[in-house]
């Protein structure tokens, strides 16, 4: 058994709800302090704090809108402040930002997508990576960023989610730059992508189109967030994947084998 994560300081971005909430109460069970992560802040945030103590770990909630660069740098001065350090990076916030065919695709349309998915991640890990430069050096291990993926950018999405799915695939393939770029500074960079999981974000789907994508899984049924957390806690622990870095870990129940 593993308890390297115990005391680690994890921020989660996009963690009120979801994957993103799934993986918080993961690394709470572990002992990490955790900090969460959503627009605004409400009555259900000191709920899940209440939640994350009950598990055994250390919480606090940060409002930020990541869609805006200023917020970004702001969520990270505040967690730092907060818990003194950062040892993970969590990039989970992004969605879907809506359905659009190509030829109705306008700037506005690409502009909310992209800084939902990209722009988050990119401006939020430049502002964490000083800090997570220091831990590692502090502590003589690896420190890790884990971003949420999708299945979506190995297979395109659906009609009308494919800058959605082109901002997931640039996900990925920037995490393999940073690999080069950030080695040498014991940060590891990999990224969780899910398959077709069961939450919020297929909520506009209808009942006979869930049971068709689900009879397109070799699993027959979608995912649930429990069972993708444990993903985050093997790339955050420098026992379990010191040696891992610039890896894809899809959680598909068999959707797709690349």
């Amino acid at each position: 058994m593993f308890d390297d994560l115990k005391g680690k300081r994890v921020l989660i971005t996009g963690s009120t709800a979801g994957i993103g909430l799934a993986a918080a109460l993961a690394f709470a069970a572990q002992g990490a302090r955790i900090g969460i992560n959503g627009r605004t802040n409400g009555p259900q945030t000191d709920s899940i704090i209440t939640q994350l103590a009950a598990k055994g770990g250390e919480a606090a909630f940060f409002r930020a809108d990541l869609t805006q660069s200023s917020e970004c740098k702001k969520l990270v001065d505040d967690f730092v402040a907060r818990f003194g350090g950062l040892d993970v990076l969590i990039n989970n916030s992004g969605g879907l930002g809506g359905r659009c065919k190509l030829e109705d695709i306008d700037d506005k349309f690409y502009d909310r997508v992209m800084d939902l998915n990209a722009r988050s991640v990119l401006m939020t890990t430049k502002y964490a990576i000083p800090h997570l430069r220091d831990s590692a050096a502090r502590s003589g291990e690896t420190v890790s960023v884990i971003s949420t993926g999708s299945i979506a950018a190995r297979e395109g999405g659906g009609v009308g989610a494919g800058i959605y799915a082109a901002s997931k695939a640039w996900l990925h393939d920037i995490h393999r730059n940073w690999v080069k770029e950030f080695t040498a500074d014991n940060i590891r960079f990999n990224i969780v992508a899910p398959g077709t999981i069961d939450t919020a974000f297929h909520d506009d789907k209808s009942d006979a189109l869930k049971a068709s994508i689900a009879d397109s899984i070799a699993m027959k049924r979608f995912g649930r967030i429990e069972e993708v957390a444990p993903a985050f806690l093997f790339f955050g622990s420098h026992a379990l994947s010191g040696y891992i870095t610039g890896q894809i870990l899809d959680v598909n129940g068999g959707q797709l084998a690349p």
